[in-house]
């Protein structure tokens, strides 16, 4: 056995003879052309210091060798870093792409294509993409790549000896012309274009073994060859109905403004429908008033009460107004749980339909030029359900930019899944008019905010990449299952934070320290809020809890105006706890503590902006005065986002609107 020192794998490779590589993404149909061109002749090899074995095997007097499924060849992962060591190797690289997913696939075959090795892509699955109306004009695709491109439908034998046979054909591809100057300039120093293009894109492994320092240009070179990608998508792929079955022509509608946005305001206008008018009243009317209210509280009170007098101090605490056994107890399970559950079954049949990548790819489309860049759109439709758990997940985003924009926003303006339950019910007995208003001032914040960061955070905000999973009818078992396990999690979340706010409010309130901080309070709450004084408490609340905030504002005599202006406040008010302690965990306290403060200071200028407003617009009729506040945060949100549009941009930050 010879020792192939370039892969790392030891094998026997007859003097002369190539090897090829087989390279692509995941799930993009290797395995069956490795099969195909290797048949019975086939040895796998763990590779060198990791547990992932690589198969390998002749093909004729040539060597065929797999690597994982990857897309890109960085070190990020132990698959990556193979697969880059591997494909540096090859004497030609067989691109597997799967016509589905050009615009995603594409990637790696560019990144490969930059590398200078000869390719021959392989566009697998095309009859996939046929049943999807997808249509490819392949010989554009090769014209622009530079590499010959071969269809193929790998699971039938389709297009399999064409491909042996062109790789007589295999050819170094076209490069962007700047990438290539700077390989170019780089390309002496290293020996090989590939470890050029690698020391460019920062990966220390190949830079150290030259003695360089990693570039630091990898950001920018994944824009340039994501923007190129998207280019050639736009030339090559025709979107038709022609043989398209009818989930594949309901998703695209799903990812079409036009079509996309009705069609989403239908899903939240049901989801309203259901969570915010029968559980919010029906529902929550039976298990709150009638079972906790009405039946748990009194029983819970009657047996303390036998050991301990309900207005000492313990008895305060314990079975009073915001008693750790009453209020805890009747919010949680009476008026929480019902919501959560239904917000959570919506989420998972979006979720298991495949729609909810859809309404991702909707939402970036509209919102990524006003801060709302590319992933960053997950998370935040994650923070739906937790923001908390959405705020460690913006470490997949791409740059420290993203993640500083994504982590604000869903800590200003993202309810959470308890909180937005509440909400909902809340703003189903104002009316109509007010929970618009609700939804446009908060929409506005979010715009006008994002589009602020968007213009002074320096750098570009990377372009949403997503797999957009076939649609189907959700399986209600797997739903059920999700709905019962996240309602589970957040119950054994929700339970003890809100017997600790509980707790510390009963504290405050046998203290007088609760009075002491709604007198303090009160310029702001009675003075600019124009609210009572004791929704004071339910900002004090918040701070435990974000939902817990929120409901505090349940059992007060509020008016519809009031009631929109508190839910508005609550809302932009700081995030709670525990997020809050993600937040200094993932942004450093610097950088924290301003975001923090920021949340003050934006919630109550908000809220009494909209009071103010009410107060002169309305004149004794808050109603009345609806249209006219909502005109003035279009208008102050059209002036922010003209004058960032206009706005000189700083010199080489590459930031905008």
């Amino acid at each position: 056995m010879a020792h192939c020192h370039n892969t790392g794998l030891k094998m026997d490779i007859p003097a002369g003879a190539r090897k090829i590589v087989l390279a692509g993404n995941p799930n993009a149909g290797k395995s069956v052309f490795f099969n195909h061109f290797t048949g019975l002749y086939v040895d796998v090899s763990n590779y060198p210091g990791t547990t992932l074995e690589i198969s390998h095997g002749r093909f004729g007097s040539d060597v065929i060798i797999d690597t994982p499924g990857v897309y890109g060849i960085s070190s990020f992962n132990d698959e990556e870093r193979i697969a880059r060591d591997i494909i540096l190797s090859a004497d030609t690289v067989i691109n597997i792409v799967n016509a589905v997913h050009l615009e995603r696939d594409l990637f790696l075959t560019q990144q490969i294509i930059d590398t200078g090795v000869p390719v021959v892509v392989a566009l697998n699955m095309v009859d996939e993409a046929q049943k999807q109306g997808i249509e490819i004009d392949v010989d554009l695709l090769s014209d622009l790549l530079g590499v010959p491109v071969i269809p193929t439908v790998a699971v039938r034998k389709q297009g399999l000896d064409r491909v042996k046979k062109a790789l007589a054909a295999a050819r170094p591809g076209n490069i962007d012309a700047g990438l290539q100057q700077k390989l170019t300039r780089l390309v002496d120093r290293v020996g090989s274009q590939a470890e050029a293009l690698l020391v460019l894109e920062g990966d220390p492994v190949v830079a150290g073994r030259h003695g360089l320092e990693p570039g630091g240009e990898r950001e920018e070179i994944y824009l340039s060859r994501r923007e190129r990608v998207n280019d050639i998508t736009g030339h090559v792929v025709k979107e038709t109905s022609r043989g398209a079955n009818i989930s594949s022509i309901l998703g695209r509608w799903m990812i079409k403004p036009a079509t996309g946005i009705p069609m989403l305001a239908l899903a939240l206008w049901a989801m309203y429908q259901v969570i915010g008018v029968f559980i919010a009243g029906a529902v929550v009317g039976v298990t709150e008033e009638t079972i906790m209210i009405g039946k748990y509280e009194p029983a819970v009170r009657g047996f303390v009460g036998q050991f301990i007098a309900e207005n000492s101090t313990p008895g305060t605490i314990l079975i009073g107004e915001f008693g750790v056994l009453t209020m805890t107890v009747t919010y949680v399970l009476g008026l929480l749980m019902p919501l959560v559950v239904g917000f959570y079954f919506f989420l998972s049949l979006f979720e298991d339909s495949g729609y909810l990548p859809r309404i991702a790819t909707l939402v970036d489309r509209l919102l990524t030029g006003i801060g709302l860049n590319g992933r960053a759109v997950i998370p935040m439709i994650l923070g739906f359900g937790c923001v908390t758990m959405a705020s460690i997940t913006t470490r997949l985003l791409s740059s420290e930019r993203e993640r500083r924009i994504t982590i604000f926003l869903l800590g200003l303006a993202i309810p959470c899944s308890a909180q937005l339950g509440v909400i909902a019910g809340l703003l189903a007995g104002v009316g109509p008019q007010y929970a618009v208003l609700y939804a446009l001032v908060i929409l506005t914040v979010l715009v006008i905010v994002g589009t602020v960061l968007n213009t002074l955070l320096p750098g570009k905000s990377a372009e949403l990449l997503i797999d957009l999973p076939p649609l189907r009818l959700p399986r209600m078992d797997n739903v059920l299952r999700k709905t019962a396990t996240k309602s589970y999690m957040f119950l054994k979340e929700a339970t003890p934070l809100f017997a600790l706010g509980a707790l510390i409010i009963s504290i405050f309130q046998v203290t007088g320290i609760l009075t002491m901080l709604q007198n303090l309070l009160a310029p702001v709450t009675v003075g600019w809020l124009n609210l009572p004084p004791e929704t004071a408490t339910a900002f004090i609340m918040g701070i435990v809890r974000r939902d817990f905030g929120a409901a505090g504002l349940t059992d007060m005599a509020l008016t519809p105006m009031a009631t929109v202006i508190s839910l508005i406040t609550i809302t932009l008010f700081v995030p709670c706890i525990a997020s809050i302690l993600v937040i200094f965990k993932e942004r450093g306290r610097k950088e924290a503590a301003l975001m923090w403060a920021g949340t003050w200071v934006i919630a109550f200028t908000i809220g009494g902006l909209v009071a103010q407003l009410s107060g002169i617009f309305g004149n004794g009729n808050a109603a009345r005065g609806i249209p006219l506040i909502i005109a003035a945060f279009v208008t102050l949100a059209l002036a922010v986002l003209l004058t960032c549009r206009f706005a000189k941009k700083p010199k080489n930050s590459g930031a905008g609107c």
